[in-house]
């Protein structure tokens, strides 16, 4: 049976979002085929049980931990949908359904990828709509250009006039909390590139996505809460997202230009390295780590990437024909 979605959740040791999470999701399905598997990424805290037992529409496919690229593959290698969401586990859907949300997506052919509206746990709303990073615009943000209110918007990753995110747009890329691809875009791209631990890996997709010849867009057809924040300022993961950010240079842009982008980056953490304000000192601790391992005094923080992966194509077949959801059900 060829399903219109799947859901492919990763937990490491999650269990407890699982529940609101999984839920929401069955409830918002709407009349369509989905497909949820649980990437359960050596977990000891019951994930593979509390799906078995409360959600036996849900399957879980265990694999080792080697990131979230890693296990995000190992569930899509599994699922035989035309359209897949990689989800976080700590979400829950509040508007729209999937069903809603698939036929945008066959109504609007040309889209590789798309994100939705996303809440803070405040309710506050999370700029999801991004640009690639590049020297320029890290400097706009270390310089904290982009939250002037004439600033130009190509100096900044984000976009934060909210208001316009009540529209479609088209964007570079989305947050990876919740990434809705078409099963053709992720062929001709390639899937998540597994030497991305954990970061950066969304935004490496959606750039490929984009040199594939589709476009990726944010549709409010559908609000979803994140929890983003619940883990707080960590010194690891700000570590990580440091050095992530320079494997995605290494891997896309010239020796000159990530030279001068791991400078910028650089002053930025230094900048933050100062404890002032509200949690200065819980920012000031992940800057400071971040510092090190720019400066190549500590190693990455879930060590060094691996060298083989699923890899991304390097020279995309031809786009493939599309199908509706009609013909695609019968």
């Amino acid at each position: 049976m060829t399903h219109d979605l799947a859901i492919i959740i990763v937990s490491t040791n999650e269990a407890r979002w699982l529940t609101p999470c999984l839920s929401t999701i069955f409830a918002q399905a709407g009349n369509i085929g989905i497909d949820v598997v649980i990437a359960d990424n050596e977990s000891t805290d019951g994930t593979a049980g509390l799906v078995e037992r409360d959600f036996q529409k849900a399957r879980v496919v265990s694999c080792q931990n080697r990131g979230f690229s890693h296990a995000n593959n190992r569930g899509l290698l599994t699922t035989d949908a035309r359209y897949v969401l990689f989800l976080n586990p700590d979400t829950e859907i509040l508007e729209g359904t999937f069903e809603d949300l698939v036929r945008a997506m066959d109504e609007r052919p040309e889209v590789g990828l798309a994100g939705v509206c996303q809440l803070t746990a405040d309710g506050a709303l999370f700029p999801t709509v991004r640009r690639f990073p590049n020297a320029l615009r890290l400097l706009g943000d270390a310089l904290g250009a982009e939250r002037l209110p004439r600033r130009p918007r190509w100096l900044g990753e984000r976009e934060l006039d909210l208001a316009l995110y009540d529209q479609e747009l088209s964007c570079d890329w989305t947050s990876g909390s919740f990434l809705f691809a078409r099963r053709e875009a992720l062929e001709s791209a390639g899937y998540l590139d597994e030497r991305f631990f954990i970061y950066s890996e969304e935004t490496d997709l959606c750039l490929r996505i984009k040199r594939s010849g589709w476009d990726v867009r944010h549709l409010p057809t559908m609000t979803i809460l994140h929890h983003a924040e619940k883990a707080g300022i960590s010194p690891k993961m700000t570590a990580q997202d440091a050095f992530t950010r320079i494997q995605y240079m290494k891997k896309h842009f010239s020796p000159v230009h990530r030279a001068v982008y791991r400078a910028i980056l650089g002053l930025r953490y230094a900048a933050r390295a100062v404890p002032l304000g509200p949690r200065g000192g819980e920012r000031s601790a992940a800057a400071r780590a971040a510092l090190r391992v720019l400066c190549r005094l500590d190693e990455p923080p879930f060590g060094p990437p691996p060298q083989l992966a699923l890899a991304p194509r390097e020279v995309p077949p031809p786009l493939p024909e599309l199908r509706s959801v009609t013909s695609a059900r019968g």
